[in-house]
């Protein structure tokens, strides 16, 4: 039988087992409610990395703070210039895209766009729509396949060989549609004449033996 301690009789706990002790009460959820989640522990981690970053630069660069902003805003114009450069230069030498954005339109609604534009001035616009409705009557008149993917290039090829008599002039105006659309060039009143010239012959064309 285990008789009870007297009341006035102390209890010491080493000081190791009072940290076990503390360390195990402390675990227990009740304390853990209000802790941050994973991701907000990581977000503040990053924060400190960075604010840490920023510091160690602000002290390497003349003037502190104020002279590592007027750094990277002049870090971000020069880009911005980069980017803009780059971007014109790939604008020009990129390779020619597809003759149909939108498919929906016909061949007379690419004519009236086209005279529409040739009326105003814009030449540009005439030419490139021109030479779609060129490209979308021979797909109504069943010549060519109506495809999505075609280039002005392949467009003219296919064409050529059904109506081997405008083969030469459909090169041509392809190579007009991609300078034009693709590649910038400023397009005359005569080249759109050329184009619709084109499309009256193609149109009275009769499709022989491809070649």
């Amino acid at each position: 039988m285990i008789l009870p301690l007297p009341a006035d009789v102390p209890v010491t706990i080493d000081r190791d087992a009072a940290q076990r002790a503390a360390e195990a009460e402390l675990s227990g959820p009740e304390y853990h409610v209000n802790d941050p989640g994973l991701v907000e522990r990581v977000l503040r981690w990053l924060a400190e990395r960075l604010s840490d970053l920023f510091e160690a630069a602000s002290t390497a660069v003349p003037g502190g703070p104020l002279g590592l902003l007027v750094l990277l805003a002049v870090l971000v114009l020069v880009a911005v210039v980069v980017r803009l450069r780059v971007g014109k230069v790939a604008r020009n030498v990129r390779a020619p895209g597809l003759v149909f954005e939108d498919r929906s339109r016909t061949a007379a609604d690419h004519r009236q766009a086209a005279d529409q534009a040739a009326a105003a001035g814009d030449f540009g616009v005439a030419v490139r729509e021109r030479f779609r409705a060129l490209v979308r009557g021979l797909e109504e008149r069943g010549v060519l396949e109506a495809l999505s993917g075609r280039t002005a290039d392949e467009a003219a090829r296919d064409a050529g060989r059904w109506l081997p008599g405008v083969r030469d002039e459909l090169a041509v105006a392809a190579r007009l549609f991609d300078d034009v659309h693709y590649g910038e060039r400023p397009a005359s009143a005569e080249d759109h004449a050329r184009l619709a010239a084109l499309d009256e012959q193609v149109r009275r064309e009769r499709p022989g033996v491809p070649a």
